[in-house]
């Protein structure tokens, strides 16, 4: 059956909305949000809000400002959480960088021999090539002044630069088990071993792009499977989500997400404040449910989350708040 449904005006869409039993108090509000956030948009936060999702009418006393509550709030969880992923991109970066270039060379990530997998190597210099094609960062564009007919791609501390983190976590994920660094980077993270740290990285990337494209996080299963450490070195949750259960979706909403993104920043950016300022954020929207998130009532009283308290009021700090 092919699609037939007409386009509909702002007004349109305030009055289908309404109809569908939709409290909408300020029409001007919601006049703006439609005209600049788009109908669609909005949806997936009123989503929840329905009674019936065929006929999309919704549950009484739903409002519009509570849909607008939602949409403010996954706005600014995703630019907390950005800033979060990019500490955690450039430690990334660094340490393959620093690690995978002394033990094995300038350009190790050119060398098959460093790789599981042929295919997934040869696609991720595929993407790097595309990189530097596009780069026009000073330090790509004097490389290939400087040395027009080398043969090999800049070296790591240059190339991996410009990378994004998806490609960086697959160079890491693919990374033979015999490579002595993939272990130390692990190590380094409080991650032990590197099949755990795979998996948070790939988590983690997954939820960067949906940050750099604006997607809705509140109330989403997210894509893939963590690997959570049985004994880890450092502070965690005692009420860790069950994730080895195919039933059980504890593992695709965000909680554990961010729970594997404290740990890391823990090391990565001692002086944070992450979990100071999610705490604050969930203050400032009373009305948001934790439990969309996968998040549990007591959350911010885990050890994970609950080292953080005394920095409540001061947000900044010294040298080691990255």
């Amino acid at each position: 059956m092919s699609y037939n449904k007409p386009a509909f005006t702002i007004e349109q869409h305030i009055s289908q909305l309404r109809q569908r039993g939709l409290i909408i108090n300020d029409e001007l509000l919601a006049t703006h949000f439609i005209s600049f956030v788009s109908y669609y948009r909005l949806a997936g936060y009123w989503w929840s809000m329905q009674s019936d999702k065929v006929n999309h009418t919704f549950k009484p006393n739903s409002t519009f400002e509570n849909v607008i509550q939602l949409y403010n709030f996954d706005r600014e969880l995703r630019i907390l959480l950005f800033d979060v992923i990019e500490r955690i991109e450039i430690a990334l970066r660094t340490k393959l960088i620093n690690h995978l270039s002394t033990e094995l060379g300038p350009n190790w990530f050119e060398d098959p021999a460093n790789f599981k997998n042929e295919d997934h190597h040869k696609f991720s210099l595929k993407l790097i090539d595309g990189e530097l094609s596009r780069s026009k960062e000073v330090f790509i564009v004097e490389h290939k002044n400087k040395h027009p007919n080398d043969p090999n791609r800049p070296p790591a501390w240059k190339t991996l630069e410009i990378i994004s983190f998806g490609t960086l976590s697959k160079l890491y994920g693919n990374l033979k088990p015999t490579v002595k660094s993939k272990k130390r980077i692990a190590k380094d993270l409080n991650a032990v071993n590197h099949e755990y740290l795979q998996s948070w990285l790939q988590s983690i990337a997954q939820i960067r792009n949906l940050c750099a494209h604006h997607c809705r996080l509140w109330n989403k299963n997210l894509p893939g499977r963590l690997k959570v450490l049985p004994n880890p070195p450092a502070k965690w949750i005692d009420d860790v989500p069950i994730i080895n259960e195919p039933s059980i979706n504890e593992h695709k909403q965000l909680y554990i997400h961010l729970c594997i993104m404290k740990y890391l920043i823990n090391v990565i950016s001692p002086g944070h404040t992450f979990g100071v300022k999610l705490k604050m954020l969930m203050t400032k929207y009373p009305n948001i449910d934790p439990y969309a998130l996968g998040m549990k009532p007591n959350w911010h009283e885990e050890p994970l989350w609950q080292e953080d308290q005394d920095k409540k009021g001061c947000l900044t700090f010294g040298i080691f708040n990255l």
